[in-house]
């Protein structure tokens, strides 16, 4: 039985801290992961990749905020425009190691439900910073919710709904199935109702897990800027963690380990993900993914259901 793995990358991997995010930075950053994803698939994994685009629609939505002479487009339409543009990047990087046409792109759609708690509390902060007075205009005129950031001004906050289903799903098993490498809910998918796209953002790693889970597969890898996952993570007693089962990492997680604007969100993708009959999971970073699968050489966390590992002891890091 082929064995599939969904790789979560984070849009920061393509548009790296300092970097301007221009198409030269960001084409040589995604020839970087396709040289991951590679050794990934020459180990015997057929790959399903959903990206991050919150470094590029933010850079998007600035662009929209820079000129009033053409209108201004919906959030949802942003969400597909970096689809198509971080798709493209991605699906040519890995066809320079396995040919033209083994990459697909597919613009997806994310269903969620119009009842989900988030709509009626905003919180996901999107695009470029603001003054007070940029902001409270923009919510004048746009409707938005604003809110301040971390004393660096004020921002665009949307809903961030818990992803329900995806709508290109059948398509999606199927280009897997015949031997494409799939880049699918990029940025999270555009959220759609029963009544058409919303203005909200998917967090990346719950669509990853969703779709995980849809797909059957074995393996979910999430991307990130750290080799491991830490605990006491800032502090000098930091230690990381080879290896966790799915148990420690929910009793970390309930013991504030993994903070809801870091780790967080990536260890309930991964929880939700076994819980549902996955494998296993891994969190590191882009130079470290192969190493993390194959288990020849250091890798980064694995996590693992509880009673794969023998003894139920997690691995520190040296």
């Amino acid at each position: 039985m082929t064995k599939i793995a969904v790789v979560a990358l984070g849009g920061n991997a393509l548009t790296r801290l300092g970097q301007a995010g221009t198409a030269d930075e960001m084409a040589v950053n995604a020839a970087a992961m396709a040289a991951s994803v590679n050794e990934v698939i020459e180990a015997g994994w057929r790959v399903v990749i959903v990206h991050g685009n919150g470094p590029q629609v933010g850079n998007l939505a600035l662009q929209q905020e820079a000129t009033t002479m053409v209108p201004a487009l919906p959030l949802a339409l942003l969400n597909a425009m970096t689809q198509g543009e971080l798709g493209s990047l991605i699906a040519g990087a890995i066809n320079a190691h396995r040919g033209p046409g083994t990459a697909v792109a597919l613009v997806s759609h994310v269903t969620v439900s119009p009842t989900d708690p988030a709509f009626s509390a905003p919180a996901k902060p999107i695009g470029p910073f603001f003054t007070r007075e940029e902001a409270e205009r923009l919510a004048a005129t746009r409707g938005w919710a604003i809110q301040p950031d971390s004393g660096r001004g004020f921002r665009r906050v949307v809903p961030s709904p818990e992803p329900a289903g995806v709508a290109e799903l059948g398509a999606i098993r199927a280009l897997a199935e015949a031997g494409h490498v799939v880049i699918a809910c990029g940025g999270g998918g555009i959220p759609v109702t029963g009544t058409g796209t919303v203005d909200a953002v998917i967090d990346k790693d719950r669509a990853a897990s969703l779709l995980a889970r849809l797909l059957g597969a074995q393996a979910l890898l999430i991307v990130t800027a750290v080799d491991r996952v830490m605990l006491d993570y800032g502090t000098p007693q930091a230690t990381g963690l080879d290896t966790l089962t799915a148990d420690q990492a929910r009793s970390y997680l309930a013991g504030g380990q993994f903070p809801a604007g870091s780790m967080g969100p990536k260890i309930e993708a991964v929880l939700t993900f076994l819980a549902a009959g996955g494998e296993w999971a891994a969190i590191t970073s882009p130079g470290l993914l192969a190493a993390t699968v194959t288990g020849r050489g250091r890798g980064g966390t694995r996590i693992e259901r509880s009673q794969a590992l023998s003894g139920g002891e997690h691995q520190l890091a040296i």
